[in-house]
């Protein structure tokens, strides 16, 4: 019996039913809003990419927060050294205080930062109506 299972545990790759590895991503970012201690979903945030020669902005993607307030998958890693260079998250937040009834000072917050390595990089915020603040998490 033990050796059918084992025959059978092989053929699941052939069969296309095995688990997929998911791909490593770089960057990664959290909101949470403090005024509530609660995640903020449905957020939309957009990745762009700073081009210094042109002096121009690139978008590279735009998704939005999932019920625990993130993305885990903004920019997929494609080498060892990854993609280094300058970004920058611009979360919409005025959508988001629209639909809780409430007003807010910043219609969106922007964060800039430099991506150096091949290391991961969460960028969360922390987000109240009249304040926000960032950091690198882990």
């Amino acid at each position: 019996m033990k050796t059918l299972l084992v025959c059978l545990l092989s053929l699941l790759p052939l069969l296309g039913m095995a688990q997929a590895t998911p791909a490593k991503n770089q960057l990664s970012t959290h909101i949470l809003d403090i005024s509530t201690g609660q995640p903020a979903p449905s957020v939309t945030v957009s990745l762009s990419r700073y081009n210094a020669a042109q002096k121009t902005w690139t978008a590279v993607a735009e998704k939005k927060t999932d019920a625990a307030g993130r993305i885990a998958d903004f920019l997929p890693a494609t080498s060892a050294t990854g993609t280094p260079g300058t970004y920058k998250l611009t979360f919409l937040t005025q959508p988001y205080f629209e639909s809780k009834k409430q007003q807010s000072f910043y219609p969106f917050v922007e964060v800039v930062f430099e991506i150096k390595d091949g290391a991961h990089y969460h960028v969360p915020i922390t987000l109240s109506p009249y304040g926000y603040s960032t950091y690198r998490g882990s």
